[in-house]
């Protein structure tokens, strides 16, 4: 069906994915976890981008959320369903994790009918309504831009590729295909003039998009946006810092120029 006018008007050019955010573990997947309950709650802990579906929160007249309902531990929705293409398959941890942050089992790793339905039941429904927002962008704009909502430790954990210790307060993930040169900059700029550090594809690479456009679609711009956890949470409790309200309205500020300025110079982004 077309989308009227006053749709048309009404829906946001970004879309927020928010993949990591969730801590729930529901019932009926938690036992097939292997882990004590204790182990668990700790690597939720560790492994949670906690509270970035507040911190990026700018409001739905700005962006379309998508977030994940469920825990990164039981899907993670940021991989790649194959685990034939997704490295981080290689260590257990693809799709569906087999090891945790510290190389213990998480699941049999044999165990393929889990793997099925657990796909099924998350990772298709979750990258089926991504996609639908990002094509109603497209309709309404002709383009849109996703951007990729995350979190990172403060001391790498032992899993991650990058073991460097001099960790920026932000990180920005870039696409080869999907991320104009000049909204990379822009976002570094507007990011460091808000008085953060900033690093490029460090210590995390790459922004999604849904597979239906990846590599492919040009309209489709993406910018993963990781926020140091040291400036927002205590990382041993996993609660909000004092100063959490100071920090989120800092960010979606940033945000906010970012998008405005990815706006005016649209045709420039997509001519590169």
């Amino acid at each position: 069906m077309p989308t009227t006018e006053s749709a048309v008007s009404e829906l946001p050019f970004v879309v927020l994915h928010v993949p990591h955010a969730s801590i729930l573990i529901p019932a009926s997947d938690r036992a097939n976890m292997l882990l004590s309950d204790h182990e668990l709650g700790v690597e939720v802990l560790r492994m949670t981008d906690r509270y970035t579906d507040e911190l990026f929160a700018i409001g739905s007249a700005d962006a379309t959320t998508v977030m994940c309902p469920v825990s990164r531990l039981v899907v993670d929705m940021e991989r790649f369903i194959e685990d034939a293409a997704e490295p981080m398959a290689a260590i257990g941890m693809g799709a569906v994790y087999t090891r945790t942050s510290h190389g213990a089992t998480l699941r049999t790793p044999s165990d393929a009918d889990e793997r099925r339905r657990l796909l099924d039941r998350y990772y298709r429904p979750h990258h089926g309504r991504l996609t639908d927002a990002v094509n109603a962008a497209i309709d309404a704009w002709g383009s849109c831009l996703v951007i990729d909502c995350h979190s990172f430790p403060e001391v790498p954990l032992p899993y991650e590729l990058d073991q460097s210790e001099d960790r920026p307060d932000i990180c920005l993930g870039t696409d080869a295909f999907h991320t104009p040169r000049v909204l990379a900059e822009s976002a570094q700029r507007i990011f460091e003039e808000a008085g953060f550090s900033v690093a490029m594809n460090r210590p995390f690479a790459g922004a999604l998009v849904p597979a239906a456009h990846y590599r492919s679609d040009s309209r489709v711009m993406a910018l993963m946006i990781e926020v140091n956890r040291r400036l927002y949470m205590d990382e041993q409790t996993g609660e909000r810092r004092p100063d959490f309200a100071t920090i989120q309205t800092r960010v979606q500020d940033v945000m906010r120029s970012v998008i405005a300025e990815c706006r005016r110079g649209l045709h420039t982004l997509q001519l590169r």
